[in-house]
């Protein structure tokens, strides 16, 4: 496994994460804890120690406690846990922006992950009017200076919001999580520069484009899970075809698709990590794989930027 500063928060990142959405139950599969403990063991053996999660992976902070209960029989310190506001998902799923609902959000989390503080928090897809709020980034940084939060961070809602981006610093933000994928390259116009020039980590969220880029699916594959059975079918057929041609033209034979996805996000400077999610171990292995690749050139010039 590789290693990367996590721009200004100083935090040694591995440059494979966890993403862990899926533990949620979104994505087609209902986890045991078992299940998640061996995703999560399996990971650490390989080297990965980054987390990221979210308040609203499932119901009542289900992603979250998932992991919890794996931390409270693990080493807390060996993790870099990132986790998210904004939204909750009790009886209902909703958002929740206001100072009070996210100051109660914080301490539901820190709950549910059984530990007193969180690497990285992360203001999660909000509109640049909730963001817009000094009461709220007023308030994280009293919940920082009391120990909570160790680094706050934002998970931009669209690809190229620059305005949350370039407001980073001034809200005291040190990591950016946005969407980065063969793909959707939207990041790289202006919230990658921007980035770069004001330090700032980049966690790339749903590398492998929702598992289009996994390699597992033909033109006409169609979906059942919460979340792709509600995409547009002109859309999956558009990025089906262009899966088909990313493979026969840019990845290198003998290397797996998904691995070579991965690898091609962390060849960009201004990617810190990528955070793909995982069912199985097998896919942990797959994924970890990816950090080698990273940073070995292939013979075939096209399958790099």
């Amino acid at each position: 496994m590789k290693y990367r500063r996590l721009g200004k928060t100083g935090l040694k990142v591995s440059v494979v994460g966890i993403g862990t959405w899926q533990f949620g139950g979104d994505w087609g599969k209902e986890f045991t804890q078992s299940e998640v403990d061996g995703v999560l063991t399996r990971a650490k053996e390989l080297g990965i120690n980054l987390i990221d999660t979210a308040e609203c992976y499932g119901p009542h902070h289900r992603s979250e406690s998932f992991i919890g209960d794996f931390l409270r029989r693990d080493r807390r310190e060996d993790w870099v846990v990132a986790t998210k506001f904004g939204h909750c998902w009790h009886d209902r799923w909703n958002h929740a922006w206001s100072v009070d609902e996210i100051r109660v959000q914080l301490d539901e989390s820190l709950r549910a992950l059984q530990t007193d503080y969180i690497d990285l928090y992360q203001f999660h897809s909000g509109s640049d009017e909730v963001f817009n709020n000094d009461d709220l980034w007023t308030m994280l940084d009293k919940q920082a200076q009391a120990g909570k939060i160790r680094n706050l961070g934002i998970s931009i809602g669209a690809n190229d919001n620059i305005y949350q981006t370039a407001k980073a610093t001034e809200v005291n933000a040190k990591a950016i999580q946005v969407v980065y994928n063969r793909i959707d390259l939207a990041a790289e116009r202006e919230v990658f520069p921007s980035c770069i020039e004001q330090d700032l980590g980049v966690l790339a969220r749903v590398p492998l484009a929702s598992g289009y880029l996994s390699g597992k699916y033909k033109p006409g594959a169609t979906f059942e899970d919460n979340v792709r059975r509600g995409h547009d079918r002109q859309e999956i057929d558009r990025k089906l075809a262009l899966v088909e041609e990313i493979r026969e033209t840019e990845v290198p034979e003998g290397i797996g698709m998904a691995e070579w996805a991965l690898a091609w996000c962390l060849q960009h400077p201004a990617v810190t990590s990528v955070i793909p999610g995982c069912k199985s171990i097998e896919q942990v292995e797959a994924n970890a794989r990816a950090a080698e690749l990273a940073l070995v050139k292939p013979d075939h010039p096209a399958a790099w930027r």
